[in-house]
């Protein structure tokens, strides 16, 4: 990756402004692998300026539906060409194994598929109004809010790019991208391909690469940005929120989780037992749904718990471009720190260690998979804080009575699974638990026609779907006499 040329702004690969530079940290090894310009807010001005051309020109909004749908589509196949390069960057970049990178580029593209189907479907209603002595006919139209940033995450870093940018693109939107700092190797690679391919009119698509308190906060200020679509923590959401309330920009926040997985007595345990592993275990548990608050009824805890502990122990660790590898490393040796202060917290305040809680290996950023079993305190950090490890905490409960209570004791509300055979258990705790999503004899299923997002702190509004997508339009209601 050439550090000179690591910003895509008004459809040329340019060199930022600065001098100063990101490394880019393989962290299966710890070696820095490549170098970026790290954008300024100059370089934020510039983009957003090439944005805001490329709307107010509105090229890209006068191109017929079946023609903007085919551009999508098209990006789509491009990705499907570049898959194995792609997904090879992004274990090289984050760390996951391949066969999770190959999923994750799947994702992008099934994501712009999905929105190039839903280029034509953007239509407003029309009411008659008419009554006695007069004709009058309303209508509505959906057209695009304008400039949108979009700030996109280091544990799914390529998905989430493509996530964001194929519905603002399908509602008519410019964007202005800024990957994290962490993992910007897959957005840049577009980046290129979208020089190549010349799908788009100049300035539709910008990327910046940059540091989040520095090309982050720029475009949360810009007078010039309509709306932002940020996908990371809780905290950095807040500061988005603040840095954005200058001009009101609209926000869509996608941002922590400390989500409740409930296993009952009466469920498949052959199917509940990998599942809850899974879905603490997948990318290391760098995943925002990640079910790391394990809730199994009493009369099969101990099995369950023995059962996760077990297929933590056995999983494959290891570079991620190995294809025996299971289990790739945390983001960063910052990251570690951060995963192992907390496993020692767990320790300390008393939760029994059942399995894992070490360093995983002498280089690399790898910590074994976790298992905490915790019989009665609500009040530890490992319960109550979003780790965004392979750790889980597993706690016994006796009956349904207590669902709502043990799964709402949250500030978060991102996700939520529950196993059991029973269909009235199954609606019943579905309706209680306050989360954006949940999953019912399965865990972490998504798709592009669903929406997806959070109550409470875990974000504001909705990805993905309808919902997703209006969420880039604005509603115009226009009134006609006749």
């Amino acid at each position: 990756m050439d550090a000179v040329r690591s910003q895509f702004i008004g459809g040329e690969l340019v060199s930022g402004s600065s001098t100063d530079a990101i490394d880019v940290v393989d962290p299966a090894t710890g070696n820095v692998i490549a170098e970026v310009n790290a954008g300024s807010s100059a370089d934020v001005d510039t983009a957003v300026a090439a944005a805001r051309h490329a709307f107010d020109t509105g090229e890209w909004q006068a191109r017929s539906a079946e023609d903007r749908a085919s551009v999508l589509w098209r990006m789509a196949e491009g990705i499907g060409e570049h898959l194995e390069e792609l997904a090879n960057l992004e274990v090289r970049d984050n760390g996951m194994p391949l066969l999770l990178a190959r999923a994750m580029m799947g994702s992008a593209i099934s994501k712009l598929k999905y929105h190039a189907g839903m280029v034509g479907k953007i239509h407003g209603l029309t009411a008659d109004l008419s009554g006695p002595g007069q004709e009058l006919l309303a209508y509505t139209r959906a057209e695009p809010v304008g400039v949108a940033a979009t700030i996109t995450p280091w544990n799914a870093p390529f998905a989430t790019f493509i996530a964001k940018l194929a519905p603002a693109l399908a509602a008519g939107c410019s964007v202005v991208s800024k990957p994290a700092e962490q993992t910007p190797l897959t957005a840049m690679r577009f980046g290129e391909l979208l020089y190549d391919w010349d799908l788009l009119p100049k300035g539709q698509v910008n990327i910046v690469n940059g540091l989040g308190t520095v090309a982050g906060d720029a475009l949360a200020k810009h007078p010039d940005v309509d709306k932002i679509s940020f996908t990371g923590s809780t905290a950095v959401g807040r500061k988005l929120i603040e840095a954005s309330a200058g001009n009101l920009k609209r926000l869509t926040l996608e941002l922590g989780g400390k989500s409740p997985l409930f296993i009952f007595d009466d469920a498949d345990l052959e199917q509940a037992i990998p599942a809850a592993a899974q879905a603490i275990f997948l990318n290391s548990g760098q995943v925002c749904i990640a079910g790391s608050r394990l809730f199994i009824q009493r009369g099969v805890y101990d099995q369950v718990v023995e059962g996760v502990a077990r297929i933590g122990e056995a999983l494959r660790l290891g570079n991620g471009l190995d294809p025996m590898t299971q289990l790739g490393p945390l983001v960063s040796e910052q990251h570690l720190l951060r995963v192992m202060g907390y496993i020692e917290s767990g320790r300390s305040e008393g939760a029994e260690l059942v399995g894992g809680g070490a360093r995983h290996g002498d280089e690399g950023y790898f910590v074994t998979p976790t298992v905490f079993a915790n019989r009665g305190r609500s009040d530890l950090r490992i319960v109550r804080e979003e780790i965004f490890g392979p750790v889980v905490v597993a706690m016994p409960f006796d009956g349904i009575e207590e669902v709502a209570a043990l799964a709402n004791d949250t500030d978060y509300g991102l996700g939520a699974g529950v196993y059991t055979r029973d269909n009235s258990t199954a609606h019943r705790v579905a309706k209680v638990i306050k989360a954006g999503n949940i999953w019912v004899n399965c865990y972490g299923v998504l798709n592009p026609a669903v929406p997806f997002g959070g109550y409470k702190r875990s974000g504001w509004g909705r990805e993905s779907g309808s919902e997703g997508l209006q969420s880039y339009l604005e509603t115009k209601a226009v009134y006609v006499r006749l």
